[in-house]
C-alpha cells in the first residue's frame, strides 16, 4: 500500500469530544483539532476541513438530533477514516464496522459482542462547553467496569458486585452519581463490605470511557501518522442516499472559499433568486430523472463510462488538476460526491443514446433535433434562411 509522509497538521485528525476526556488531555495526547460532541450534520461539516481521519467519541442525544449513520458513510465514501470509541463513537462503530468504521476499546467490543445492548449504558449528564463538558453523573458502563474490577480484587463478592450494578441501573442516568449509587446499594452490602469498598475506592475509581477515549484518539493518530490510506470503498454497491438525506446534506453543508466558509444554504438562497435559477433547476431535474429511470430499469454505467463523464466534466469546467480540490471545496463537494454527479451524467448519456429503444415507439435522434428546434424557433429561422433569395454577384 502506498503511504504518504507523516503529517502533524492538526486538521488531519478531527476529534468530537466532550465529557469522556478533557480537551487539554486530548491535545497533549495527539495532534488534532477538538470539536464539541457531535450533533447531526457535524461530520458533514467537518469534511470541509479535509481531514484524513475523524475520531468520534462523544455525541449529543435527546434534546438535539444525534450524529447520523449517513454522515459516517459519507466520510468513509470521501476517503476519510472514521474511528469510534468510548461513548457515541462506540455505538456508531458497533453499527457501522461492517461498512468500514473502526471501533476502538472495551466498550465498543462489548457492544459488538452483544454484551451491551442499550444506548443508555454510556449516557451521562455533563456541564456545558463553558465548563469543559465536565461529567456530572456516572455512566452505567463505568459502574459495570468498576464492579467487575472490585470483584476481581476480592473487594466484592459476585452477588455484591451484581447488587452494585443493579442499584446503578435503577437510577435515571442524570441522577446516577457514585454517592447515590452507594446509597442505593443499601443493605445489600454488609458493614464489612462497605469498609473494604471505602479502603479500595480511596485510590480512585476507574473510568472506562476515559480509557477508551484515549485509545480511540491514539489509534486514529497512529493511522494519520502512518500515512496509510483508508480501505477503498470503490466498487462498494449501495443505493444512493434518499431524497431526505440529500436535502439535509445540501442545506447543512459548508463551502470553503479563499475568503472563508459559507453555508450551502446561503449559496442556495442566492441561486434561487438568480436569473438562471429555472434553467439550472430544470437541467438538474432532467438529469436526475433520467438517471433515476435508468436505475429503475437496472442500467448502470461502467467504471470507464463514469470516468469518461468525469473527465469530460472537468474539461467543460476548465479546472486544471492542481485546482480541483479547491474547486470541490468551494462547491461543498468531495471527490466521491462529484463522481456521483458524473455517474448521473453517464446514465443520462446512456438513456439519450438508447432513447429509441426505451419506449415502444421511442423518439429518434432526428425527431428530437427537429422538435426542439421548432419549439425554440430555430427551425423557422433555418427554413427562412434556406428559402431566402440569393443575391446575385454584382457586375463590375
Amino acid at each position: 500500500m502506498k503511504r504518504r509522509p507523516a503529517s502533524s497538521r492538526p486538521d488531519d485528525l478531527i476529534v468530537f469530544l466532550g465529557p469522556s476526556l478533557p480537551e487539554a488531555e486530548a491535545l497533549a495526547l495527539v495532534p488534532c483539532r477538538v470539536l464539541p460532541p457531535a450533533r447531526q450534520g457535524d461530520l458533514w461539516r467537518a469534511l470541509t476541513l479535509r481531514p484524513r481521519a475523524i475520531a468520534l467519541v462523544d455525541g449529543v442525544f435527546e434534546a438535539q438530533p444525534s450524529v447520523w449513520h449517513h454522515e459516517v458513510l459519507a466520510a468513509l465514501d470521501a476517503g476519510v477514516a472514521v474511528f469510534g470509541g468510548a461513548s457515541m463513537g462506540a455505538l456508531r462503530a458497533a453499527e457501522l464496522a461492517p461498512h468500514g468504521m473502526v471501533g476502538v476499546g472495551a466498550i465498543f467490543e462489548a457492544y459488538q459482542r452483544g454484551e451491551l445492548m442499550d444506548d443508555a449504558e454510556v449516557a451521562l449528564l455533563h456541564a456545558d462547553a463553558e465548563h469543559g463538558f465536565r461529567a456530572l453523573s456516572v455512566p452505567l458502563v463505568n459502574v459495570r467496569h468498576v464492579a467487575r474490577l472490585a470483584q476481581e480484587a476480592g473487594v466484592l463478592s459476585a452477588a455484591e458486585s451484581r447488587a452494585l450494578v443493579d442499584a446503578a441501573a435503577a437510577l435515571f442516568y442524570q441522577d446516577r452519581t457514585w454517592p447515590r449509587v452507594l446509597q442505593a446499594v443499601g443493605e445489600a452490602w454488609p458493614a464489612s463490605t462497605q469498609g473494604r469498598w471505602r479502603t479500595w475506592a480511596a485510590g480512585g475509581l476507574a473510568d472506562l470511557k476515559r480509557e477508551d477515549a484515549r485509545a480511540c484518539l491514539q489509534a486514529a493518530a497512529a493511522f494519520v501518522a502512518s500515512g496509510a490510506r483508508p480501505p477503498s470503498r470503490e466498487g462498494v454497491s449501495r443505493p444512493p442516499p434518499s431524497s431526505y438525506v440529500r436535502r439535509r446534506r445540501l442545506v447543512e453543508g459548508l463551502c470553503e472559499t479563499e475568503a472563508g466558509l459559507v453555508s450551502s444554504e446561503d449559496v442556495l438562497e442566492e441561486l434561487r433568486a438568480g436569473p438562471g435559477a429555472q434553467e439550472l433547476a430544470r437541467a438538474g431535474l432532467r438529469r436526475a430523472l433520467l438517471a433515476g429511470w435508468a436505475r429503475s430499469l437496472g442500467l448502470s454505467p461502467t467504471p470507464e463510462e463514469v470516468a469518461r463523464a468525469e473527465s469530460e466534466q472537468w474539461a467543460r469546467l476548465g479546472v486544471a488538476p492542481p485546482e480541483r480540490a479547491a474547486w470541490l471545496a468551494a462547491c461543498g463537494l468531495d471527490a466521491h460526491e462529484f463522481r456521483r454527479l458524473c455517474e448521473e451524467r453517464a446514465l443520462e448519456g446512456l438513456m439519450l443514446e438508447h432513447a429509441a429503444r426505451l419506449l415502444p415507439d421511442g423518439p429518434s435522434w432526428d425527431e428530437a433535433l427537429a422538435s426542439e428546434a421548432r419549439l425554440e424557433g430555430r427551425w423557422a429561422e433555418m427554413a427562412a434562411r434556406l428559402t431566402a433569395p440569393r443575391r446575385r454577384p454584382r457586375k463590375r
